[in-house]
């Protein structure tokens, strides 16, 4: 990662301690330097900007390396004429950390400006204070920096993941709202057009039992559209006797005879609204496509874990997953169940999952 090309959030942390440059000023003001002096301090002055503003907005490490190379050149080359020279050592070692993220790497550059210092010192017979201001601030704020410089890329990286998290949990929810409002349309619009179609038949043979239908479809159909309104709040709660009781109403009308085998099953809430779920995918795919002519559903507790059997002798079904029967398995594998389909004989839908101690008692 490359913390110098995040500025938005932290670009003052780079550009407030330009103000410590003012050092590199001090010997002229104090010996009243010449014009050429301050010429040549400005030229200074132009070729520290060019090179540390040059490495942070360049986006290619290779080159800011080299901005920091030529800082510590112009150091050397200012060294002998301006203690304050020693500012240019000591800004290429605070940026090294944000550009370098192996710290034995970071450590080893500082260490390659200090020996230059100190040769340079050693060679020229520079003062003292030039070799202690420069080496020293370049060690203490080049290592202060690598930690600062690990955090900022930590806060990236959380930042990063966050985000990430973020959008997962956005396609999560569309994932969820679409399952749901799958779930809810095809069962009950599968009713609305059976009873829509059994009212037709009867209209002229038993009037008063094709309203009766017709009723159905406009109370099924007000019943959809509070379930669709309470799907995308996310607040629906499906009762499981309720949805076994439409599911048999639904078989009876495509005249599919029900065989219920139903035994009480403590279920936590949301393992209800699950197996209600699937309750009604699978009825709705036993009345849309299996032009089935019986129906077994069997509910029952075993072995710790919930068993639910929903089996037709229709014509069965490919070995393709649809929407439907992978929104299905999905629901039951967050409950650390399965789901299995066998497709000899009809369609047999086998689906278990674990009942905690406390629902088994």
């Amino acid at each position: 990662m490359k913390v110098l090309e995040q500025k938005p959030e932290h670009g003052w942390a780079f550009y407030m301690p330009i103000a410590y440059f003012l050092f590199f000023y001090i010997q002229p003001i104090a010996e009243h330097a010449n014009a050429r002096t301050w010429a040549y301090t400005a030229l200074g002055t132009v070729l520290f900007a060019g090179l540390y503003f040059g490495a942070l907005w360049c986006e290619n490490k290779r080159w800011q390396l080299v901005a920091l190379g030529a800082m510590v050149i112009v150091g050397v080359l200012y060294a002998p004429s301006n203690v304050g020279a020693c500012c240019f050592f000591i800004f290429a070692a605070a940026l090294l950390p944000y550009i370098l993220e192996n710290e034995a790497a970071v450590l080893s550059a500082i260490g390659v400006i200090a020996a230059i210092v100190g040769l340079e010192t050693w060679l020229l017979h520079l003062s003292g204070w030039f070799a202690l201001y420069a080496v020293g601030l370049s060690v203490v704020v080049g290592g202060t920096n690598i930690y600062f410089a690990q955090r900022t890329r930590m806060y990236y990286k959380l930042k990063t993941a966050n985000a990430e998290i973020e959008h997962l949990a956005k396609v999560a929810e569309r994932e969820r709202i679409a399952r749901d409002l799958h779930d809810v349309l095809g069962h009950t619009l599968s009713v609305i057009i059976l009873k829509s179609e059994l009212a037709g038949k009867l209209i002229d043979r038993d009037p008063q039992r094709a309203k009766a239908e017709i009723g159905d479809v406009e109370r099924t159909s007000r019943e959809a559209l509070a379930e669709v309104r309470s799907t995308i709040r996310g607040y629906r709660a499906n009762s499981l006797p309720a949805e076994l009781k439409q599911a048999t109403a639904a078989l009876e009308t495509a005249g599919v005879a029900v065989n219920s085998q139903l035994a009480e099953v403590a279920l936590t809430p949301a393992q209800e609204s699950v197996v209600a779920l699937v309750v009604r995918e699978a009825v709705t795919n036993v009345v849309r496509h299996a032009g089935a002519r019986n129906c077994l559903l069997r509910l029952t507790p075993q072995n710790g874990n919930c068993l639910l059997e929903i089996h037709d002798d229709g014509r069965g079904s490919g070995t393709h997953e649809g929407h439907g029967l992978r929104g299905m398995r999905e629901r039951i594998e967050a409950l650390g169940g399965t789901l299995l389909r066998q497709n000899n004989q009809g369609t047999r839908l086998t689906i278990q999952f674990p009942l905690t101690a406390k629902e088994t008692r």
